[in-house]
């Protein structure tokens, strides 16, 4: 049993960190837009597995968990599944490297408009996607 309620949560948030994105974006924060695009897209993702009754695991990316179970996700979400996938893949690789950088790789010298402009792209559209579906059902 879900709790609509909890998906729509996560939603709403994500939503709220869109927002956050556009700031981010507008200032040239490219890595954190690439860090929080990320977390925008796994609050949604676990919100569509947790509305189509999948068991979410505790991890960051969730795309091959969306293609293995593309037949439990609402019809209009199953087409997809795997650009949805591929997008949680390429943002979870970013992840740290965005937050943390290393001592040959400095995160704000690193990532491009370019970058950042797909990242919201990608985020927004995500967004778009799982709203449709998780928050008819509050």
């Amino acid at each position: 049993m879900t709790n609509p309620k909890l998906e729509a949560d996560y939603v709403t948030r994500a939503g709220h960190r869109l927002e956050a994105l556009r700031v981010l974006l507008a200032r040239g924060a490219h890595a954190d837009v690439m860090r929080e695009a990320q977390e925008i897209i796994e609050l949604c993702l676990k919100a569509l597995l947790r509305a189509s009754g999948v068991t979410v695991p505790q991890i960051h990316d969730v795309g091959a968990i969306i293609v293995a179970e593309a037949g439990r996700l609402p019809a209009t979400a199953r087409p997809h599944a795997h650009r949805m996938a591929e997008i949680s893949k390429a943002l979870r690789k970013d992840r740290e490297i965005a937050f943390y950088g290393s001592e040959d790789l400095i995160p704000s010298e690193f990532y491009t408009r370019t970058d950042a402009d797909r990242a919201f792209a990608d985020a927004e559209w995500v967004l778009e996607q799982v709203a449709r579906i998780v928050l008819p059902r509050t």
